[in-house]
């Protein structure tokens, strides 16, 4: 398989790949907002979780030894755990349209939507909802909006985060392989490390970067040296569960579960490539894998080696949604935007 055969799909986004749409809804007095990842058919998903602190919705039901192997939605979310009934309203949506788990025995539909929350909550926005959280009308709004096109930066998941010194965001990048195959990856990007290296404009991401992106990379030289302190541009004194990074990797391969579990796993390499430091005590790292299927594994090479290419490209493909949704997002209360901070 040759290198040169490797490129961006035509938007850069998830959506390239083929059977995935992606829909958002916002709070901006609230400063947070949800994300829905929605295949156009049900797809095989899997769920990979390294960090310390994880809020998550359904994601036992993605285990290899349980009934559930496809799945109708994922949703990422911020509100923390209020953000968490954000899937109650994708849910319902889906449910109104028959779109789910179906029983022999009855009409009803059980839709399967796992979700992962950040936590946006001390973010400078009104929060002072009381009984009534704003989420579960924030997925419904954005399960309705799936689309091919979406906005990155200060949207959906992103708009309330923050990623170490830097203002967050939600971030997409797309790879095509020479066989048609493609591979994506969205980041709603609010981990505790930091995304760029110390002393530096320069993100650890750099090297994965692809149309200038992020702005061109190779214009900013890397520093000469690091420092031994890992903490460098982090959220010093955070608190567990107060930090994440939560995204989904897609492929339109037709892969089985296992396969799909594994390409979870691999995926979850592109926060490493991304952000300094990972999967800490105070983050809740989670990735999702979806397969929709629409395209058969190649036959001229052995299933595996197909799955260890499209492992590899996910990684990198993650670690570029990382940061290019840090790229995209603008100053938001005393989190500065990346373009801003080092602008000139």
């Amino acid at each position: 398989m040759r290198a040169d055969g490797f490129a961006p799909g035509p938007r850069n986004l998830i959506s390239d790949v083929a059977g995935i749409r992606v829909g958002q809804a916002e709070d901006t007095k609230a400063r947070s907002g949800v994300t829905v990842i929605v295949p156009t058919t049900r797809a095989v998903a899997a769920v990979d979780v390294r960090g310390g602190g994880p809020g998550t919705r359904e994601t036992d039901a993605l285990a290899a030894d349980c009934l559930v192997d496809a799945v109708d939605a994922i949703v990422l979310s911020g509100g923390s755990v209020y953000g968490l009934e954000a899937a109650s309203g994708v849910t319902a949506w889906l449910g109104a349209r028959g779109r789910g788990f179906s029983f022999p025995s009855t009409p009803f539909v059980a839709p399967v939507v796992p979700q992962a929350i950040l936590f946006d909550l001390s973010n400078g926005g009104d929060k002072d909802w009381g009984e009534m959280p704003p989420y579960r009308a924030l997925g419904g709004a954005a399960v309705a909006a799936a689309s091919e096109t979406f906005h990155l930066g200060n949207a959906g998941a992103g708009l309330g985060a923050r990623a170490g010194a830097l203002k967050g965001g939600l971030g997409s990048a797309s790879m095509m392989t020479p066989h048609g195959i493609g591979v994506g990856a969205l980041a709603a990007s609010n981990p505790f490390g930091s995304v760029v290296m110390p002393g530096s404009a320069r993100f650890w991401a750099a090297p994965f970067e692809k149309l200038s992106e992020l702005g061109d990379q190779t214009r900013i030289a890397a520093p000469a040296s690091l420092p031994d302190d890992p903490y460098t541009d982090t959220k010093i004194g955070a608190s567990p569960g107060m930090n994440t990074t939560i995204g989904v990797v897609a492929t339109d391969a037709a892969l089985t579960p296992a396969e799909t579990r594994r390409l979870a796993m691999m995926a979850q390499d592109g926060y490493a490539r991304a952000i300094r430091p990972v999967h800490t005590p105070f983050d809740g790292d989670v990735v999702f894998a979806l397969a929709t299927g629409a395209h058969p594994v190649p036959h001229d090479m052995p299933r595996p080696a197909m799955v260890a290419v499209l492992g590899a490209l996910a990684a990198d493909t993650l670690a570029r949604a990382v940061a290019r949704g840090v790229y995209e997002a603008e100053t938001l209360g005393d989190a500065p935007g990346y373009r801003q901070r080092f602008s000139g």
